[in-house]
């Protein structure tokens, strides 16, 4: 009762709207309900129906056929025979009472008879209404052939009636075959044409659907929408699509407004409590989870109390006891299930489950021998062959032979999920909690430890990482899914990854010990022992029982002798081996506390830990004893042949190689770690015997006993290992044979041509393989090659086809990472890619923070490259606003990147921001206190705004270049020539020394006639052509890496052209400067180029045209030396045009912005003396002589500064000594 009345609310509802509707609203509400199988909804919306159309026939046998199909059978056929009569219902009635009479307790065989023969004969005589109604009866219980006769032959004598059209589309949309669904397509077109019919339109959304066409069946139920705003099933399937299609945001949205017209909307319920789930990921109601598991128990018996013949109802009850721990009652529950339906194969699957479980393997072998036999009748089935699996492996089978299975069950059971949309069927299917049992069984078979350095992982990662991607990405909310991710990910060695997983489990459930236990390992593995001892003290606080687990000893005790403290670790793990459970006579007795399950793996462990602690601590006889106590436990199991390899492991630290060797040969192919004994006797001929051979034998001897596509790539790396890389290409490329799609080998075999210089053939294999449709990194690869060989144009369209293909997350990540590369390595600017790089991966970040948890960190680092990347290239375009606003995007992905808070720092300074600059460097030196370029900015500021700065700039060892003393300057920049973070800038430093090492104004003529050489002076010309080819040999070892980097070496090789004085070449320089500037009109040094180009070829209006445009400028810190020489060329001009107002402000600006421009208060002096105020200049030119560090003579003639005769002028002596100062090689 409480059920019809919960119902009752529901279909009042959603009736609320009914007022305005016509018949075929109702009609079409009513069938989607009948395909829906909601019964009540069908009779409600019937009895509206009836009231607003006055007893209509149609609506009165859809009330009752709800009625039938609710179970009331007798009611129903006292009203079927109320309406027998009517025209238009004459057939489908018919139907239905024959349909009741055959659903009867007691069916009444001669009552049937006579309805069937009745049947035929009113059908010959039959309208077109009644064939419809009888067609569509026939659909609805399932009949699609018999409804296809009638409805044919309604179009027939209708002429093509457009409501026949479109029921023939549902019955052929809804037929389950291939060939009749693509006819639906056409029939709904049909009956379309003439208008929007609801009906018509949710069928062409079906059809797309079945289709798999998602988006435009999203159209068609739009189209709805708009037309019929207030058809409620419209929403529910907009909703189901934009589910399909994965946009859970959209989803939700719709299920948000679907509640807002009908609260109790079922469906709309069922989708939040499924995002609720699957997207947000609550773990404490995922899993097996014992409170939850309480609720979905008492469900299923209630179910069971309501329809107690049901041997589903009750495989389910035996299933939720599985899922608890309860063996015995679960099997209660399958015999249960198997005595109301002998026939029922899962009832009988559960049976085998639980014998397997208490250990009945005879039982269970017989069981499983019968299901084989009836195997084609019933089906493959995953489960079943999932227990065969788990008998293998209690049997001790072969672990290629449980592989095998296991393999087989991912198989059948992925198959069952293809072409299903995502949903509340997907989710069923998917069974994650049968999947994770999986993922532990081939755990079970990989090693304890990752991989060591420069080894493949183990294979059977593999299958465990895609099964757990998906179960990640589906439910996020699956504690276990997401730690044993983790788990894959630690053992395959990316440690990384696995952290930032374990991190995001601990802080869902801060008591979760094994994400605990697996973080002590990951950071054990990196060397953070305090970390590792941390990660086992939280573990410990949260579940104190911990202690009771040898692993949790095993941990601490690997901490303790990587740390040193070997007398420690024996006592702790003599503490492990004394634990309930670590041997086989201790997990025999009986004990009354909990019982703590061990595996194998983990017990071996801790013996093979032992004996290295007491090799290590020098106790040879401890170490060999507690070897036999591990010899004699393991014995007849898989984990016998670690304990032989660690025997071998002792022979060798005890430099008995051969006896060590030995060990090793006895493996045999057929034993579980032969694979690992190969890889350590090869170890053992390399490293021991240093013998190449042998150690490559080894492995073919691995390929030739166990051929695999693993083997083959062992083979493979271990030619790369002792660089022969034409053996290892030939050995890749049988491996890709057995595993085409494998985009690592492919890989591999490109760089393996790479490596043995044969471009063209890599180039081509690259190519062959991407047709195939291989993965995009290959694209990469190819791409990367492409752009060393220069071949830009190719590696182009080989990345554009790349960004050019829709893809998913992971295919975005790569799409990301070509990006960079454009943007990075192409010679011409690619700036277009740069916001398509910043919005593809703003995508991912959202996707990827619930589906790929570890890739978070990487993919925030990569979106900072990003908006720096943005950044600087809006800086080059002197778009400081807009390279502001990107870097503090950048620090908002990555708040402690250095070099962003730097570039951030140097644009405040720009920008004459004084607090934000002094704020952003004290943040970047609070992290890094060395750095010394952000100090760097801080004496700037010093520099820019205290008087009395000239002090602090000559404490500086690296700035002797400012202070006049250009030899020191050489040798300082000469010893960072080769450094990789400062050696560009290094050189760049020394080629503006060479050029002009007296720091005079190029192109500038107020004191030349103070110069007492002459241009003609032949000691002055060798000094300027040395230097000029001095500073030539220096441009050969700039190498450019961006285009900015190229634009600067060009503006640098004209510089050298315009100081030989030389038209020919001045005018060459003038050409290239004037490009750079057609290019980018604001570029500061190619202006102040062009301004001394045509100041030395004595065209000085030109000149001070581009000077007047840099005058205009914003001042910035990346051209700051280039505006203060193009300040003090122009007031040198505007000097010689007596314009000393005009000189005076550029010479003010230059000291505004460097208190210690000594050519600036050279020029003051000179000004203040040509106006007579003696005393001015004379302090000017004080100022002059302290800042130029007392070294400038020209000075000294200027103020009658007495002098040591000593003093000779820099560019004399930088040419006698450059041979002493600088090697060029």
């Amino acid at each position: 009762m409480q059920c019809c009345h919960f119902l009752s609310i529901i279909v009042s509802s959603c009736t609320r709207h009914l007022d305005s509707w016509k018949p075929f609203h109702f009609q079409a509400l009513i069938n989607y309900y009948c395909q829906e199988g909601y019964f009540h909804h069908v009779q409600t919306i019937a009895s509206e129906g009836v009231k607003k159309f006055g007893n209509d026939p149609i609506f009165i046998f859809y009330r009752i056929y709800g009625t039938l199909m609710e179970g009331h059978v007798q009611e129903a056929l006292l009203d079927l025979e109320s309406i027998k009569n009517k025209p238009e219902v004459s057939l489908c009635t018919l139907m239905a009472l024959i349909y009741a009479h055959k659903k009867s307790p007691n069916p009444d065989q001669e009552v049937i008879s006579e309805l069937d023969a009745k049947l035929k004969e009113q059908r010959k005589t039959a309208g077109q209404e009644a064939l419809y109604f009888a067609g569509l009866f026939l659909w609805h219980i399932g009949r699609h052939e018999k409804a296809r006769e009638y409805i044919d032959r309604m179009i027939k004598i209708s002429n093509g009636s457009k409501e026949g059209l479109i029921l023939r589309g549902w019955i052929d949309v809804t037929s389950g075959k291939e060939a009749s669904i693509k006819k639906a397509a056409k029939y709904f077109d049909e009956g379309l044409q003439n208008g929007n019919d609801v009906f018509g339109l949710m069928g062409k959304a079906q059809y797309f659907e079945v289709r798999q066409n998602y988006s435009g069946a999203l159209e068609n139920v739009n189209q709805i929408i708009a037309n019929f705003p207030h058809f409620l099933p419209a929403f529910m399937k907009k909703m189901k699509l934009q589910l399909a299609l994965q946009d859970w945001e959209q989803a939700t949205e719709t299920a948000h407004r679907l509640l807002q017209k009908d609260a109790l909307n079922l469906e709309a319920i069922k989708m939040e409590a499924i995002h609720h789930l699957c997207r947000e990921g609550n773990i404490r109601e995922c899993g097996r989870n014992p409170l939850i598991l309480q609720q979905t128990q008492t469900l299923v018996e209630r179910a069971f109390s309501l329809a107690s013949h049901s041997a589903d109802i009750a495989t389910e009850l035996g299933y939720q006891m599985i899922l608890q721990g309860k063996v015995k009652e679960a099997s209660k529950w399958y015999g249960t299930a198997m005595a109301l339906d002998e026939t029922s194969v899962p009832a009988l699957t559960g049976i085998i489950r639980s014998q397997l479980m208490e250990g009945k393997l005879d039982d269970v072998e017989q069981q499983l021998e019968f299901l084989n036999e009836i195997q084609q009748s019933i089906g493959k089935s995953a489960e079943l062959s999932y227990l065969r699996a788990v008998l293998a492996l209690k049997r001790h089978k072969r672990q290629e032979e449980v592989i095998t299975l296991l393999n087989d069950v991912l198989d059948i059971h992925f198959s069952c999920l293809r072409g299903l949309p995502l949903g509340v069927e997907y989710f069923e299917k998917l069974n994650p909690d049968f999947l994770i049992e999986i993922i532990k069984e081939y755990l079970n078979f990989c090693p304890a430890q990752p991989a060591g350095p420069g080894q493949p992982p183990s294979p059977l990662l593999k299958p465990c990482a895609s099964v757990l991607e998906t179960l990640v990405k589906t439910v996020p909310g699956l504690q276990q899914a997401a730690y044993f991710t983790a788990k894959v990910k630690y053992l395959a060695g990316n440690s990384e990854a696995s952290q930032s997983i374990l991190q995001h489990c601990i802080e869902q459930d801060p008591s979760y010990a094994d994400a605990h236990l697996l973080m002590a390992q990951v950071h054990l593995s990196q060397n953070n022992f305090k970390l590792c001892s941390q990660s086992l003290e939280l573990c410990l606080s949260y579940n104190f029982e911990v202690r009771e687990h040898p692993v949790y000893h095993l941990i601490k005790a690997q901490a303790q002798i990587k740390m040193g403290e070997i007398t420690e670790a024996i006592k702790t793990l003599q503490m492990a081996m004394n634990l309930p459970g670590m041997r086989n006579t201790a997990s025999s007795s009986k004990s009354k506390s909990k019982k703590i399950e061990i595996d194998g793996s983990d017990r071996v462990s801790i013996y093979l830990e032992l004996v290295e602690a007491h090799r290590l601590n020098g106790e040879q006889h401890e170490a060999i004893k507690v070897l036999q106590d591990a010899i004699n436990e393991f014995s007849g199991t898989p984990e016998e042949l670690r304990v032989v390899i660690a025997n071998a492991d002792l022979a060798l630290a005890q430099e008995d190689v051969e006896g060590a060797l030995t060990m090793l040969r006895n493996i045999t192919p057929e034993q579980t770690y032969y694979v690992q004994a190969k890889e350590k006797m090869a170890q053992v001929y390399l490293e021991y015997r240093k013998d190449k051979k042998l150690y490559a034998s080894c492995y073919r001897d691995l390929v030739e006993k166990m051929p695999s596509s693993h083997t083959f790539l062992l083979l493979g790396d271990a030619y790369m290992n002792i660089q022969e890389p034409e053996e290892a290409l030939e050995v890749y490329e049988q491996a890709l044979k057995k595993n085409p799609r494998d985009g690592a080998l492919a890989h591999k075999i490109g760089n393996a041509l790479i490596k043995t210089h044969n471009y063209a053939k890599a180039i081509s294999y690259y190519e062959a393989a991407l047709k195939t449709g291989q993965h995009n990194f290959l694209s990469y690869d190819l791409a990367e090659l492409l752009l060393k060989l220069n071949q830009y144009d190719k590696a182009e369209n080989v990345l554009q086809q790349v960004l050019d293909h829709e893809s998913g997350p992971l295919e975005m990540c790569d799409s990301i990472q070509i990006l960079s590369l454009c943007i990075i390595s192409f010679p011409k600017p690619f700036f277009l890619f740069f916001h398509q790089a910043r919005d593809l991966q703003a995508k991912v970040l959202k996707r990827i923070q619930i589906e790929q948890l570890d890739a978070v960190p990487m993919q925030k680092q990569l979106a900072a490259e990003i908006c720096s990347e943005i950044a600087k290239h809006s800086a080059t375009q002197r778009n400081y606003e807009k390279a502001i606003k990107f870097y503090k995007e950048a620090l908002v992905y990555c708040e402690t990147d250095n070099k962003v808070m730097l570039e951030l720092a140097r644009l405040y300074l720009a920008y004459d921001d004084v607090d934000s600059c002094q704020r952003q460097c004290a943040l970047l030196l609070k992290n890094d206190p060395d750095n010394a370029a952000a100090a760097m900015v801080i004496w700037i500021l010093y520099f820019r705004f205290k008087v009395n700065s000239y002090t602090l700039l000559s404490e500086l060892d690296c700035l002797p270049r400012y202070t006049g003393e250009p030899n020191d300057a050489l040798r300082h920049f000469n010893k960072a020539r080769k450094d990789n973070d400062w050696g560009q800038n290094a050189v760049y430093n020394m080629i503006e020394i060479c050029l002009n090492p007296d720091n005079e104004t190029m192109g500038g003529e107020v004191f030349e006639h103070l110069d007492t050489d002459t241009d003609t002076s032949s000691e002055k010309q060798e000094s300027v052509q040395l230097a000029v080819r001095t500073a030539e040999k220096l441009l050969k070892e700039l190498k450019p890496q961006t285009v900015q980097g190229h634009v600067q070496l060009r503006i640098m090789e004209n510089y050298c052209l315009v100081a030989t004085k030389q038209k020919s070449n001045v005018e060459r320089a003038l050409n290239a400067f004037t490009e750079v500037v057609v290019n980018e009109k604001d570029h500061v040094p190619a202006l102040l180029g062009m301004a001394i180009a045509y100041m030395i070829l004595k065209q000085t209006p030109r000149a001070r045209n581009q000077l007047k445009r840099i005058s205009k400028m914003n001042w910035n810190p990346i051209d700051a030396e280039e505006f203060e020489k193009s300040w003090l060329l122009l007031a040198d001009i505007y000097i010689q045009s007596s314009k000393y107002d005009m000189a005076g402000e550029l010479l003010k600006r230059c000291l505004r912005n460097n208190r210690s421009c000594c050519k600036a208060y050279e020029y003051m002096g000179y000004i203040m003396e040509k106006e007579q105020a003696y005393k001015d200049a004379a302090a000017n030119y004080e100022m002059a002589w302290k800042y130029g560090n007392q070294t400038n003579p020209t000075i000294v003639t200027l103020n009658n500064i007495p002098v040591p005769i000593y003093i000779q002028t820099s560019q004399t002596y930088l040419v006698r000594n450059l041979g002493d100062c600088l090697y060029i090689e």
